[in-house]
């Protein structure tokens, strides 16, 4: 048996205003329609896009990677001070650097003012990094 309350709750479910919710179309008794998206393969490659400028404050992580190493548990709890640790490049070879963590450039170090920095000295092409993702 349905009291009030809940008649009143059923009754203002089904009174869903349809310009307030997408998808809902007022012919169509409230059912739910599919939404169509707009053809973005329609925009020539020349026209530049507008929205860019939407992503330029987005924040990445950026890493430049020396080397790599493994080792066990407990291997890592008899690390101390003064214990080197090898690791898998060698000196002189060039360090990747990741932006949220995907390779996006080798480079080395250099120092400027007493600072450590990084030289690029390779772009990954965006060809490169698209088939990496396959």
């Amino acid at each position: 048996m349905i009291t009030s309350d809940e008649s009143e709750k059923k009754t203002t479910v089904n009174n869903i205003d349809s310009s307030m919710t997408p998808g809902i179309d007022e012919q169509n008794k409230g059912k739910k329609i599919p939404y169509e998206f707009s053809n973005i393969s329609a925009r020539s490659a020349d026209q530049p896009q507008d929205n860019i400028d939407i992503i330029l404050d987005i924040p990445l992580e950026i890493t430049v990677e020396l080397g790599r190493t493994s080792m066990l548990i407990n291997d890592l709890l008899k690390l101390g001070q003064g214990t080197v640790v090898e690791l898998s490049k060698t000196a002189g070879e060039t360090l990747d650097i990741l932006a949220n963590q995907k390779l996006i450039a080798r480079g080395e170090v250099v120092v400027t003012n007493e600072k450590y920095g990084v030289r690029f000295t390779e772009i990954i092409s965006p060809m490169d990094r698209i088939e990496k993702l396959r």
